[in-house]
């Protein structure tokens, strides 16, 4: 797989990005093997931009393992300081499965009671109103009404003989 070639102002962007995160994949003595590399596939399908902790002392070796890293699962190398390495990969869009069926569901609603009596704390209520419901304005549940079509507008859809 090819590797992605970021310009200097997005790699920047990245890693201001990826200051306040932590290691998601820590590579201990046996190295990077395919048990890591399918976790750092994972991270990255999920997070994107993921920091790996590489508990190695040789650089050349960290350097490596970021260049093996970043070409098999087609990531970009972000940055690599000290035994940290940051890589990006951009997330796929997942689809949404749209329902066209699906009706609204029940919501519930906080309503307050107000007293009569200024000085007392509102009365909160936690109605749950319904699809083919509503709420008024004074805190009661109403069905909701059906709109009302026009006679004009029936006897136009109406086919003609």
């Amino acid at each position: 797989m090819s590797l992605i070639i970021l310009t200097p102002a997005q790699r920047k962007v990245h890693r201001a990005d990826a200051h306040h995160l932590n290691p998601v994949v820590l590579i201990g003595g046996d190295g990077l093997t395919p048990a890591v590399q399918k976790e750092v596939d994972a991270a990255l399908k999920a997070h994107g931009l993921i920091k790996i902790r590489v508990f190695n002392d040789d650089r050349a070796e960290r350097e490596a393992i970021l260049l093996r890293l970043t070409d098999e699962l087609s990531a970009a190398p972000i940055q690599h300081i000290g035994k940290l390495l940051v890589i990006w990969r951009p997330v796929e869009e997942k689809e949404k499965a749209v329902d066209e069926d699906r009706m609204p569901g029940p919501r519930d609603v906080k309503v307050l009671k107000f007293s009569k009596r200024g000085g007392q704390r509102p009365e909160v209520k936690v109605v749950r109103v319904l699809g083919n419901e509503r709420l008024t304005a004074g805190g009661q549940i109403k069905r909701a009404k059906r709109n009302q079509t026009s006679v004009k507008k029936t006897l136009a859809d109406k086919p003609k003989r």
